[in-house]
């Protein structure tokens, strides 16, 4: 989109090569009316001036009145030449800025609302079956048990409760693609689109990535398909520059809201893969798997996740990461390099007790038997450095470059060991997909079946959340409602710190405690602020 300050300058040449004309030449006369009215009129509409009214009678009384008492005419055309080329600079820049803002946005509202949609979906549970008077709190079930209940009144069938959920997306592709959060699709039975002439579609799945939250869906498109969206370089975009937000937040359709880059690379514990662009352009529930506009109108961000407790403040996915991922999204999932080491930031502390005079690098903290990392001889305590001879300065920088290279590569990774600097060859495997193994086996998967999802405590999540940097244990980071979790009152930002009186110090620990329970219900020991406390979650 062009610069308002140039387009402006670019509106006035046919006004000031009439004054370089005139100037050229010596004359008596005074500047013809029309000409200065003629190119004011023109200068004023092209620069798209809301105020041009009361800036043209300046601008000509100006200008007839310095030629009107030119002698020569040559040096006083010359020197109002000069004089009006400053005074436009001053006087006319500003407002047109203002104007030319203001036009831009709606200008731009209206070129990019055709390719965003809104999504409702629907998702099915399959609600526990009960027995008539007896809520499943009640002392004397806990105390004679469902089978004796079962027994002397029967069960009540299964039942079904029908949830449903807000979102939005953009099209992608000619051929009905549709980008969006995974967490606005995910377990849905039913996902309607609705286009921003109420037009509705029936989507499917295509695929998803809840490591980075992306979701792709496809509908079948008609003759009257709106265009897809151009994608941007969410690479270039600076903080500072302008951008726009359109959604259905609260079910309120096509709801345009507009801001700024407030931060890029932002880290806010979603998952391993953080990388989030920071906006106050003001997003809400619902505006989840929207796009977040620059002001060519180009996607730069997949609006996704906001602090609640404040306000301006809201995070959306860089496009290029989308952009990287949709092979593989097409294709129904995402497939990762894996190390297999536990990895953290190595801060001045840390350095000064390995004897490294820098900070810059990653510790191993464990390896993981078996994997690439223990095969190729990494150990606890190496500080990587370099990936292939790229600088490796922080944890979550590692974890995206190992994700995204294929399995299966052979990589360089430098390592900084008892002072000595040493390069290890290692074939990346497969990220093992525990989820689809976990579903294999019981159906479910656990988190989702107490209604919880729970991930390993980072620094970042440890300085957040007001603990110390040696805690043990899993962050809650979304809690399902109407859920055993819910029910049982545990909270997100809770650290889970035990599992039926087992400790819990990792996401692999919580997994097996899980799996290993074969219980109607969890015991967990959780850390809440500064005190602990005992809570019990039952199906």
């Amino acid at each position: 989109m062009t610069d308002c300050g140039g387009k402006a300058i670019l509106a006035f040449v046919p006004y000031i090569f009439s004054l370089l004309e005139i100037s050229s030449r010596p004359t008596t006369g005074t500047l013809p009316s029309y000409l200065v009215k003629a190119a004011l009129r023109y200068a004023c509409s092209e620069a798209q001036l809301f105020r041009a009214d009361q800036l043209k009678p300046k601008f000509q009384e100006v200008t007839m009145g310095l030629f009107r008492h030119s002698a020569s005419g040559h040096d006083t055309a010359w020197r109002a030449f000069k004089f009006i080329g400053i005074l436009v600079l001053l006087l006319l820049l500003p407002a047109c800025a203002i104007g030319r803002q203001a036009l831009d946005l709606a200008d731009l509202a209206e070129e990019v609302k055709h390719s965003v949609v809104n999504l409702s979906t629907t998702q099915v549970i399959r609600m526990e079956r009960g027995h008539p008077g007896m809520p499943q709190d009640n002392p004397l079930r806990d105390f004679f048990g469902d089978e004796f209940f079962e027994r002397f009144f029967g069960g009540l069938p299964e039942r079904e409760r029908r949830a449903n959920a807000l979102g939005s997306g953009f099209i992608i592709s000619s051929d009905g693609l549709i980008l969006t959060n995974h967490h606005v699709v995910a377990r849905a039975t039913e996902i309607k689109v609705r286009l921003e002439n109420d037009k509705e579609y029936d989507a499917k799945l295509v695929g998803s990535d809840p490591q980075t939250d992306l979701a792709l869906i496809r509908v079948k498109p008609d003759k009257d398909f709106p265009k897809a969206a151009r994608l941007g370089n969410s690479n270039d975009t600076r903080v500072g520059s302008g951008v726009m937000a359109v959604g259905n937040p609260f079910g309120l359709g096509h709801t345009v809201t507009s801001g700024i880059v407030s931060a890029k690379g932002r880290i806010i514990g979603a998952g391993p893969y953080d990388d989030f662009l920071q906006t106050d352009a003001a997003i809400n529930p619902g505006n989840s798997g929207g796009p977040l506009y620059n002001m060519d109108g180009e996607v730069i961000g997949i609006n996704t996740a906001i602090v609640a407790q404040g306000q301006g403040i809201g995070f959306a996915i860089p496009i290029n990461l989308a952009v990287e991922l949709l092979p593989q999204l097409k294709k129904g999932k995402v497939i990762r390099g894996w190390l297999g080491v536990m990895i953290q930031d190595l801060n001045k502390e840390l350095a000064d007790s390995l004897g490294i005079k820098t900070t810059e690098g990653v510790l191993v903290s464990d390896v993981v038997t078996d994997a690439p990392a223990a095969k190729a001889g990494l150990k606890r305590g190496d500080v990587i450095v370099q990936v292939n001879g790229r600088e490796v300065k922080e944890a979550h920088a590692l974890s995206r470059m190992i994700a995204g290279t294929p399995p299966g590569s052979k990589v360089d990774i430098t390592v900084i060991r008892n002072g000595d600097t040493k390069t290890i060859p290692v074939t990346l495997g497969t990220l093992p997909d525990s989820t689809a193994e976990r579903e294999r086996q019981e159906g479910q998967q656990p988190e989702e079946k107490w209604g919880m999802t729970v991930q390993n405590l980072t620094p970042e999540l440890a300085q957040r959340l007001g603990l110390e940097s040696d805690e043990k244990g899993v962050v809650v980071v979304q809690v399902v409602p109407d859920s055993p979790a819910a029910q049982s009152g545990l909270q997100r930002g809770d650290l889970i710190k035990e599992i039926n009186r087992k400790p819990v110090e990792t996401l692999s620990d919580f997994n097996n405690l899980i799996q290993q329970s074969g219980k109607d219900s969890l015991l967990l020991l959780v850390r809440r602020g500064a005190g602990t406390l005992y809570i019990v979650l039952k199906k």
